[in-house]
């Protein structure tokens, strides 16, 4: 997917609490939230995005450890849904 395009959807302040469920062109999907920290405008550029799963949200909450969280690329999506 296009930068642009993945932006549009997560920045949408309706969506800034849910999870939200990303396909992929070559694995499994995956349901989570993107994390904004303080490169998130370059990893963007970079078409990455910073993405804490529901599994380890609650971990991820509690400590803000980036253990918790993975990095994925935009490219891989195939498709973004509520």
């Amino acid at each position: 997917m296009q930068v642009e395009t993945i932006e549009k959807y997560v920045e949408n302040k309706e969506r800034a609490n849910s999870f939200i469920t990303i396909s992929f062109k070559d694995r499994n999907n995956i349901k989570g939230k993107f994390i904004r920290q303080a490169d998130y405008e370059e990893l963007k550029s970079k078409n990455l995005w910073r993405i804490v799963t529901a599994n380890h949200f609650d971990n991820w909450a509690d400590t803000a450890n980036n253990d918790f969280v993975r990095i994925f690329n935009g490219t891989s999506f195939q498709k973004l849904s509520d």
